[in-house]
């Protein structure tokens, strides 16, 4: 049931609506505070009983957005049936291997008129299919779903720092409601319908962060880095435009916004998986660090790579990170090769 209007600090009146965010990592976390701050009724579905009732008692994501208070407002709870009662905004923010059974499991508790948001940012294995696919196939007929991507790091958001996103849907008219929710005073959301451009953007600016992360892992400079993030850019162009997305895209934040923000920060898993493979540690070491959390890139670089080679797609730099990843390659020797090439 969607609730009562009310003024949010900017010139706009807001519709209170019940949201349920599926999912409690880093980005889904900071949603959920930043909605519930809005004066929206949140809940957050946690699968963790044990980080669910330390969310409940302290206020805290204490694994995945430690330090920062959640608002009383939002409600944690380990049940799927009671997240999804009544809300009318369903964000589903869990990693992409998990998309599918998460969205199956969720799907018969969804409302008649709840639209659907994902926020992960990669692909399906064997499938291949961008996440708002996967989405698609597993909720009823007539759902609508959209995707929200763009250079949005969870800690800075946390903190309150300007930023801004895309949210992108084949359904337009649902385009302008998520903008209203979701845009704060300092986060604003712009509404795109190149789809498929939006969620290639968020998968395969991964795949690069790796590459900059390694190169700043061997202290290779700020030289050796752009021109991996310009070859990355452009590796952008040549995947996503032969799966039918638009070349403009990739010039706004989903692409190389998100691209930027991805290889530059210290707070980007996927830059910090590319460190610490320079210094020659392995990807099981690396998980552990990690502590849980996942960075996209080193599945999207597996599969972007298999789809590209069997449809003959030239992708340089994804061939290296895929060498590194899987093929035992020495990382600063893909590096240099890779920097070579350009």
């Amino acid at each position: 049931m969607r609730g009562p209007v009310f003024r949010t600090g900017q010139a706009d009146l807001v519709e209170e609506e019940r949201i349920a965010i599926i999912g409690s990592g880093g980005f889904g976390t900071v949603l959920a505070k930043m909605l519930a701050e809005r004066g929206h009724t949140v809940y957050q579905w946690v699968r963790n009983p044990e980080l669910a009732q330390t969310m409940d008692k302290t206020r805290v994501n204490t694994k995945y957005l430690p330090g920062h208070k959640l608002p009383l407002n939002l409600w944690v709870s380990t049940e799927l049936k009671s997240a999804l009662a009544d809300a009318t905004i369903v964000v589903a923010a869990v990693p992409s291997f998990a998309m599918r059974e998460t969205m199956r499991l969720a799907a018969p508790f969804l409302e008649p008129e709840a639209v659907v948001l994902n926020v992960a940012k990669g692909i399906e294995h064997e499938t291949y299919k961008r996440m708002s696919q996967v989405i698609q196939d597993e909720v009823p007929d007539g759902t609508s779903v959209a995707t929200l991507s763009g250079p949005n790091l969870a800690e800075e958001l946390a903190r309150g720092m300007p930023a801004g996103t895309i949210v992108a849907s084949e359904d337009k008219p649902c385009l302008p409601r998520l903008t209203r929710t979701f845009s704060t005073p300092f986060f604003k959301v712009y509404a795109w319908t190149d789809l498929i451009g939006v969620e290639l953007g968020g998968v395969l600016k991964n795949i690069t962060a790796l590459a900059a992360g390694i190169s700043d892992g061997f202290g290779f400079g700020n030289n050796s880095k752009s021109s991996l993030i310009t070859l990355g850019l452009q590796e952008m162009f040549t995947f996503g435009t032969r799966l039918g997305a638009k070349r403009s895209t990739f010039f706004g934040l989903a692409g190389l916004g998100d691209l930027v923000a991805t290889c530059s920060s210290p707070l980007s898993r996927n830059h910090f998986v590319g460190e610490h493979l320079a210094k020659g540690e392995t990807m099981e070491e690396i998980q552990k660090r990690l502590n849980g959390k996942v960075a996209e890139g080193v599945n999207a670089t597996r599969f972007v790579h298999e789809y590209a080679t069997r449809e003959k797609i030239t992708l340089p730099l994804t061939r290296e990170m895929h060498h590194i990843l899987y093929g035992g390659k020495p990382a600063k020797k893909a590096i240099v090769d890779l920097l070579e090439s350009v």
